[in-house]
């Protein structure tokens, strides 16, 4: 099967151009997809976050919400002083 490279834009006003009914179709296909890859690096960032606490000595899945987020502020606080 053949296939055209469309930019951005165009891709929208073609879909601008469906009926309502597809045009809901279309954009449901769309957040279907990106709801799935969404899993996928949710699950990939926890497990870079427990392999980090872990590396810290601390257990990621016993940390209460607070102990998350602290840990979490502190590792941003850390790479952006490590770049400058």
């Amino acid at each position: 099967m053949p296939s055209v490279e469309l930019t951005d834009e165009q891709v929208v006003e073609l879909v601008r151009q469906l009926p309502p009914e597809r045009q809901r179709a279309a954009l449901l296909a769309l957040a279907s997809g990106a709801a799935g890859r969404r899993a996928e690096r949710m699950q990939f960032a926890e497990e870079q976050l427990r392999r980090r606490s872990a590396e810290h000595g601390l257990d990621w899945d016993r940390m209460s919400d607070g102990e998350r987020e602290a840990f979490v502020d502190k590792l941003i606080h850390e790479d952006r002083s490590c770049g400058s």
